[in-house]
């Protein structure tokens, strides 16, 4: 959605927004701190991991528990019940579901599985988007909602087609909400890199690169055979490939579809009127 002017935003009885950009900028610490302020909050991870993918976490688990004797007897019988823990705060169960390619022995996944979780998650995410405009409606008509936020994953960027001004997921967001994008700094980028680093964690790759990107990584480093690749080493060198990688494709986003505010602005965003000033101000530059 575009506004000719900041009023036009302000003045909307029911205002829809999604926030995009690379993880660590402030995209759900805003829609927690609005959903205090009574908008409604649409997690596309936790939609995802419910919804789209829910049943594929429980099976895993499922699976390793069945490795244990003790634990197989209780659940063939239907003596315990697993289920999966998500929240909005909480997304352990999909990450641990996506794993990482590797070593098995360090945890990792077979190269195949992990490209076959891989493409579970980008038809999730693509439901979970598409899903925007009913719980927009839902929001309001079953929960009394007027305003309303989308808070998105870091690889929005990756299952949408930006050539094709008829993609279903652009097309969902763009024809309901007003799309904002938190542009990260290059320190920021830095702080990102090194956080990971510490602690590395699963990520969704693009589907055209990753296998590229695999054979890449194990040839600067003679390796052969994928099970002797280091999950998190891998985990290490694909994030900063991911950062470059879709910077230029989040700015594209904005361009065409949406606004842009600074991660730095975004510090200074304490309640719902701040966040309203905020894509004033984002209106007004564009």
């Amino acid at each position: 959605m575009r506004f000719a002017s900041p009023d036009d935003f302000r003045n909307s009885p029911q205002m829809a927004v999604t926030l995009f950009g690379m993880s660590g900028v402030g995209k759900t610490r805003l829609a927690s701190m609005l959903r205090r302020n009574k908008w409604f909050h649409y997690s596309v991870d936790y939609r995802i991991g419910t919804r789209y993918m829910g049943e594929h976490i429980v099976d895993n688990v499922k699976r390793e528990a069945m490795k244990v004797p003790f634990l197989r007897n209780l659940l063939r019988s239907d003596s315990i019940y697993i289920g999966s823990n998500i929240t909005f705060d909480n997304l352990e169960p999909l990450s641990t579901y996506l794993g990482k390619p590797g070593n098995h022995k360090r945890g990792g996944l077979a190269f195949s599985e992990y490209r076959r979780r891989q493409d579970e998650h980008r038809a999730a995410e693509i439901a979970a988007l598409r899903d925007v405009p009913a719980f927009i409606g839902k929001a309001h008509e079953i929960y009394g909602y007027h305003h309303f936020v989308c808070d998105t994953g870091g690889s929005l960027c990756e299952v949408v087609d930006l050539d094709d001004p008829d993609d279903p997921v652009i097309r969902a967001l763009a024809d309901n909400t007003l799309i904002l994008y938190i542009r990260g700094s290059a320190e920021h980028a830095r702080t990102l890199v090194k956080r990971f680093r510490h602690s590395p964690k699963p990520m969704y790759y693009p589907s055209a690169h990753l296998a590229d990107w695999w054979q890449t990584y194990k040839a600067e480093r003679d390796i052969e055979a994928d099970g002797d690749v280091n999950p998190d080493a891998f985990a290490r060198w694909g994030f900063e490939r991911l950062i470059h990688h879709r910077t230029p494709l989040y700015e594209r986003i904005a361009r065409d579809h949406g606004y842009v505010v600074d991660a730095s602005e975004v510090t200074g965003v304490r309640n719902a009127e701040s966040f309203v000033d905020l894509v004033c101000r984002a209106i007004a530059r564009a």
